[in-house]
């Protein structure tokens, strides 16, 4: 079983489960109530649920049948995972309805201008999210809180970007406490509570795209299609969501991140030529045991069977198509627009890697600003919730330097510390 000892989480169970009673009482619920996962029952109850019936540009469609086709296409998928993309895909899809609703009625959205975005890229538990909420603490960039990125076109009149009041902040509230509750270790990995800043995955998830579903249910159907095809128009279906929401409450100054950006780096500077892109490094040994023991975790009420090492071998493979598109494309881009920031840096001294990426961005930094940062780090500390126990090779069976040897094009380029 499971232990904590003075802060640290041992998951003891990763490949043998033993399932909570909130655990056990939701598998059965939901197997009791298998869904269809369809484009068309997707669509028609997202019609049904809004009242609306345009979805806009029809590409996306093809895009949603084959993340249907994937979901489907996984036999071992507990029925619980599949009520949650369904749920997922619903979401999206009435997004989607609300986004060309509100475009329809406010046309000058578009001729909104996203003013030189400061994007955060890097790899996944690479110090992404931890920046990303530091910086957000600057009133002069736009963030996007997890509670807005549910839902980012009000839907009614009460829905008016206040968390105080608007029902988006406890709709949020409630999902995060079901979730602590289902699985109460991944706030020590990776928080979602409403106030938590969101990644941009959530508003291109709308147009069907990313690599959002590698997440819950990785399959070759929509994989292959991923790699296939150039994700720039994604990336503009990201931009329009972003003057969407800057028109119901600005700055236009937006702060975005997503570790996908990293392997998507010339769609990002084709969509947002003005941006600074800071690159988060890591060792990618690090990372990815980080990342695959959060998914191994999650995996206990995703998947009938925990398997370990497919789950490593997937994620050390697609780790290393992500970085090697990275390098392909860095230095394609303009040096003055580009801020590499190493992991280990950012943990030591967080301030001066800010103070790096907004002389980059020509942003100020006042003392006010410092002292405010300064309260984030205070009240942020790494491990809060506790800190998980990684280990790859007690759980996975893996030695670390024969995986880094995967790494060495990515380690020859970017110092980073090797940590495991």
């Amino acid at each position: 079983m499971s232990t904590l000892s003075a802060g640290r989480i041992v998951i003891a169970d990763l490949r043998a489960p033993i399932l909570s009673e909130v655990q056990r009482a939701a598998l059965s619920g939901a197997a009791a109530n298998p869904v269809t996962i369809s484009e068309q029952a997707i669509l028609n109850a997202a019609r049904a649920n809004t009242g609306l019936s345009n979805f806009g540009p029809v590409d996306f469609r093809e895009r949603l049948r084959l993340w249907a086709a994937a979901v489907n296409a996984s036999p071992d998928l507990t029925e619980l995972a599949r009520h949650g993309l369904f749920a997922d895909m619903l979401r999206f899809a009435e997004n989607r309805l609300r986004v060309e609703d509100i475009l329809a009625r406010h046309p000058e959205i578009l001729d909104i201008v996203i003013d030189r975005p400061l994007i955060v890229a890097g790899l996944p538990r690479s110090g992404t999210t931890y920046l990303q909420n530091f910086l957000s603490a600057d009133d002069q960039l736009r963030a996007l809180p997890y509670w807005e990125a549910l839902r980012p076109v009000p839907a009614t009149a009460a829905e008016t970007g206040h968390p105080a009041t608007d029902p988006r902040y406890a709709v949020a509230a409630e999902n995060w406490a079901q979730m602590d509750a289902m699985l109460p270790f991944i706030k020590a990995i990776h928080p979602f509570d409403p106030d938590h800043i969101s990644e941009d995955i959530e508003l291109q998830a709308i147009d069907f795209s990313t690599y959002y579903l590698e997440w819950i249910a990785p399959h070759a159907i929509w994989t292959e299609h991923y790699w296939a095809t150039d994700q720039t128009a994604s990336y503009r279906y990201l931009k329009k969501i972003l003057q969407i929401l800057t028109f119901f409450r600005g700055p236009n100054r937006w702060l975005l991140k997503c570790p996908q950006h990293m392997e998507q780096l010339r769609a990002v500077y084709t969509v947002f030529p003005d941006a600074t892109i800071v690159l988060n490094h890591r060792d990618p040994v690090a990372s990815i045991q980080s990342a695959i023991t959060s998914i191994a975790y999650s995996s206990r009420i995703r998947t009938e069977t925990i398997d370990l090492p497919g789950i490593a071998a997937y994620w050390i493979a697609r780790y290393e198509k992500l970085l090697r598109a990275c390098i392909r494309d860095r230095d394609t881009l303009p040096e003055s627009q580009l801020e590499d920031v190493y992991f280990h840096n950012l943990m030591a001294d967080p301030l001066g890697a800010v103070s790096r990426i907004y002389a980059k961005a020509e942003l100020p930094l006042s003392d006010k600003l410092r002292a405010r940062m300064a309260e984030f780090v205070t009240a942020n500390s790494r491990g809060q919730h506790g800190s998980i126990d990684y280990d790859l090779r007690r759980d996975f069976g893996l030695d670390a330097t024969r995986v880094r040897e995967k790494f060495q094009f990515y380690l020859a380029r970017f110092a980073v510390r090797v940590e495991v």
